[in-house]
């Protein structure tokens, strides 16, 4: 089973049971997907897995921004919202690796890349958020990346 036709399965299973966050949550991903294909004119044969996984990590990332935003705004209310939504979305991602992990892959990168100062920073990103794709959040990477450059 694909992810899109997992993710329709779930919507339906949602509407059935009558749960609304989970359904509003789905419709708005599926909206998102059907909006990517049409943008890459790839209407008739869909997108591929891993397109669609982008789709999910910008819908998360979009979560967790508004999340901050309200909390800091003093609107707990749609920060608890934002944050039904975000549990409903992240069981769709691939595991996320802890902090250890990263900086294993992104040491590995450094030393491939012979990166030596944080003026390199862009190139090492590169190379590892392609290697880390979907598993880690890039901010978090970013400054993992800082810290050991800026050790070097």
């Amino acid at each position: 089973m694909s992810l899109k036709e997992k993710i329709l399965t779930d919507l339906k299973d949602a509407m059935r049971a009558g749960d609304v966050s989970k359904r509003d949550t789905l419709r708005l991903l599926d909206s998102a997907i059907k909006n990517l294909e049409i943008e890459k004119q790839k209407r008739e044969i869909g997108l591929s897995d891993e397109e669609i996984l982008e789709v999910i990590g910008r819908n998360v990332k979009q979560r967790n921004d508004s999340i901050r935003q309200f909390e800091e705004g003093g609107r707990p209310d749609l920060a608890e919202k934002e944050k039904i939504e975000l549990a409903i979305l992240v069981p769709y991602l691939p595991t996320q690796l802890s902090q250890e992990e990263i900086e294993v892959i992104v040491k590995e990168v450094i030393a491939g890349t012979g990166a030596s100062n944080v003026g390199d920073l862009g190139k090492v990103m590169g190379q590892a958020m392609s290697k880390l794709k979907g598993q880690a959040d890039g901010n978090v990477v970013r400054e993992i990346a800082k810290k050991i450059l800026e050790q070097a």
